[in-house]
Order: structure tokens, then sequence, then C-alpha cells
């Protein structure tokens, strides 16, 4: 008899949309991250999961400060990492074609919405000077 919100509710308007593509990274990384060998579920999964939040706070703190550079270098190299470890992922037989090429494709979705965003604050920044 919990009153919480399920995770799959809608997003809310005021939701950055990168935040919004992060969190169902998320969900299809937990999915994806069950089907590992007992052994990696405490290594390679927790430091993919550990990688993920990552992610999500910096999206979340960034979107709140005022000065975004260097959380925005921040956030890109968490997500090179991410990227890194599915590969790894991959490469180690962990994870099947479909579910690699899937998480990638979601990944790259940031990685694009990333790049704007960037883009957006270099555009701004070199507009003020």
């Amino acid at each position: 008899m919990t009153t919480n919100t399920p995770l799959n509710q809608a997003p809310k308007a005021t939701d950055l949309l990168i935040r919004q593509r992060c969190e169902a990274m998320i969900e299809y990384g937990y999915v994806a991250l069950r089907q590992f060998p007992a052994f990696e579920r405490h290594v390679l999964a927790a430091e993919m999961r550990t990688s993920m939040w990552a992610l999500l706070r910096l999206i979340v703190v960034c979107n709140k400060r005022f000065h975004k550079k260097t959380t925005l270098q921040d956030l890109d190299a968490e997500l090179d990492l991410l990227r890194c470890q599915v590969r790894m992922a991959k490469a180690l037989g962990y994870l099947d074609f479909k579910k690699y090429e899937h998480w990638s494709k979601l990944n790259d979705e940031i990685g694009r919405m990333l790049g704007g965003w960037i883009k957006a604050i270099g555009l701004a920044v070199g507009e003020a000077r």
C-alpha cells in the first residue's frame, strides 16, 4: 500500500528532454543488466549503474547551475565512460547484439542532445563577449 507513483508515469512538461531520455536509458539499462552473469553483477554492472546515475545527477545539477561549462564537460566525460562500458560488456559477451544496439542508440541520442546543449552554451558565451 504505497502512494508512490510508478516509474513509467507521464513526464512533466517542465522536465528537460535530455533528462527524460536519460531516465528512459536508465530503465532500459537495468533491464539489460539483469542478464549479466552473477560474478559480473557486482563489478561491471555495478559500475555501469553508477555511471548511469551519475549522468542523471549531472543533468539535474547542470540544469540548476548558472555557469554550466564545467558540469557539461563532466557530463560529456561520464557519457563517454558509459559508452565504453557498454562496448566492453558487448565485447565480453554479457550483452547480446540487439540490447547493445538499442542501448547504444539511447546513449547516442543523449550525446547528440548534450552536444547541442554544449554548442548552445558556447554560442551564448561567445555572444556575450
